[in-house]
């Protein structure tokens, strides 16, 4: 099996998600792709955000694909930080190929992430590009710090086969969506 790890709050779960989920399930060859709904982002403001259970719910509806599954694998873990997620399933599921997914708006702040670098010596990383993000994100720490493990975007199908540290950056998906906008829209007055 090669499984697509994509976490997030997912607050809201959106059309974008769903769209990057199918893109790296045809561009890497992925059985799945497994959506971590997080408790809480430990590097945000986790006050205002809404039930595990309601972002779960919403996800299973913007998701609609047999191969897209939204979970709460984190709370049923115990696990806060994406590296202490990714280990444990590692450790439970061996024969499993994983690879972590995140947008591009993601690798610009990777290097704030809790053991980043352990993460990248995990599993192999698809980052998909996003609109306004591909230079803040091939510009920074982390993208510098592993830029010798980059794979060209043609050997993306060969991604989840390969030993981690790799990487790959895909282009393609260009959806203007994000949660962080919706949310300030749906807070408009009226």
């Amino acid at each position: 099996m090669r499984i697509g790890l994509y976490g997030g709050s997912f607050n809201p779960p959106h059309a974008a998600h769903r769209a990057a989920s199918l893109l790296a399930l045809k561009r890497l060859g992925l059985d799945q792709v497994w959506w971590l709904v997080t408790p809480g982002n430990p590097l945000k403001d986790n006050g205002a955000l809404p039930s595990l259970a309601a972002r779960l719910e919403a996800a299973r509806e913007v998701a609609h694909h047999p191969r897209l599954v939204p979970t709460g694998l984190e709370a049923g873990l115990g696990t806060r930080y994406s590296f202490d997620t990714v280990a444990a399933l590692t450790r439970r599921f061996p024969g499993v190929r994983f690879v972590w997914l995140m947008g591009a708006d993601n690798l610009a702040t990777f290097h704030r992430w809790q053991r980043w670098r352990d993460i990248a010596g995990l599993v192999p990383i698809a980052v998909i590009d996003r609109p306004g993000c591909t230079f803040p994100s091939m510009t920074s720490p982390a993208a510098s710090a592993l830029a010798r493990w980059r794979r060209a975007e043609e050997d993306a199908p060969c991604l989840a086969g390969a030993a981690a540290p790799a990487w790959v950056f895909l282009h393609g998906l260009k959806s203007p969506l994000s949660s962080t906008q919706l949310r300030a829209a749906a807070a408009r007055p009226g």
